[in-house]
């Protein structure tokens, strides 16, 4: 009774804790936060400088003593510390200056598919010292899915491709479980690597993170396009040390992530092999889902359909999907309850 007092003051969330970007969602506004997952520090005091799209505007620009830290690799905290002042930061500024005033929220975070124990406790554990009051955590492709508003509880196939930014979850779900699935180090930020290896092995250029991911942004797809993209690449030519302009098309990108693209779609065809005939019956009927970021990938969907022979459908707004899924659990206890993994005791 007392718990369920607390629960009136405090402003529950959805929390997509994702490699590249953090989003939290609150029931009654909706997306409340969607910043990359980026922690500026002073090495010599220790002090946190900036959190989030500042940070990012740091990364590769720092001088020595100024580190711009990510600190979830491929959806694992890699940085229990500097995790927990990032969501620390997120969740006050999600309540405002009064956060210490205000009941400690229910958080319900979604994980990769692949998460050990140990790496369960670790996410629970920075959301619990960031300021939560109970945790949930549930499968991101579950999340997606519900975000997505597709049947996830229903006796019949719902497979969903979360492309986040570390990971790809590639899950069948029925009857509100995962009947088959795989999560595979394939997803944004290998595309942006696939490009900056491209660009140094074929023009002897080194470029950074963010001009890879601009370049995958404006120019990038899985399958030709109609009419020819090209940009202007500028980096450090590797044989002089000087600076040096190219210009780059989309015929050579999709070159250059297309490694990638095939494991994703190799993976798909390899859990269709896998999942009870009965439910690959109706997946071919109703299709496959694609969310997340690396949902937006021109052509991504085409490239799916041709190879895997299903349709390929992208849920509305998929970067914000894991996230809304999260939050539309808030409230929904019964559904919560069938698709929570773990949760601490308050």
């Amino acid at each position: 009774m007392f718990n369920n007092l607390i629960g009136k003051f405090s402003h529950d969330l959805g929390i997509d804790l994702g490699t590249r970007n953090t989003l939290i969602y609150m029931a009654d506004k909706g997306t409340v936060i969607n910043e990359p997952s980026v922690v500026a520090i002073n090495k010599r005091t220790n002090e946190i400088l900036e959190v989030g799209e500042a940070a990012k505007k740091m990364v590769g620009k720092t001088p020595g003593h100024i580190e711009a830290i990510k600190p979830l690799v491929e959806g694992v905290i890699s940085d229990f510390e500097i995790t927990e002042k990032m969501l620390k930061y997120f969740i006050t500024k999600v309540h405002g200056e009064n956060f210490a005033l205000i009941a400690r929220p229910r958080v319900v975070i979604g994980i990769p598919l692949d998460l050990t124990e140990v790496e369960k406790k670790a996410v629970e554990d920075a959301a619990r010292s960031a300021g939560a009051r109970k945790v949930y955590l549930i499968e991101e492709a579950m999340a997606a899915a519900i975000g997505a508003r597709l049947p996830v509880t229903e006796a019949t196939a719902t497979m969903i491709v979360d492309i986040g930014g570390g990971t790809s979850e590639i899950a069948v779900i029925s009857l509100g479980g995962v009947v088959a699935w795989r999560s595979i180090k394939a997803a944004s930020n290998e595309f942006d690597n696939n490009i900056i290896e491209y660009i140094r092995e074929e023009f002897n250029i080194l470029i950074g993170e963010q001009l890879a991911e601009s370049i995958k942004i404006n120019i990038g797809s899985a399958v030709p396009l109609e009419e020819t993209k090209e940009m202007e690449v500028r980096g450090r030519d590797l044989l002089t040390g000087l600076p040096k302009a190219i210009m780059i098309n989309d015929k050579q990108v999709r070159e250059a992530i297309s490694r990638t693209v095939n494991k994703i779609i190799e993976t798909i065809k390899t859990i269709l092999e896998t999942t009870p005939p009965e439910l690959v019956s109706d997946i071919y009927e109703r299709g496959l889902y694609l969310s997340g970021g690396g949902a937006l990938m021109r052509g991504l969907d085409q490239a799916i359909s041709q190879a895997a022979k299903i349709p390929v459908k992208i849920v509305d707004d998929p970067l914000t999907c894991v996230a809304r899924g999260t939050g539309l659990l808030l409230g929904n206890k019964e559904l919560l309850e069938k698709v929570v993994l773990a949760n601490i005791t308050e």
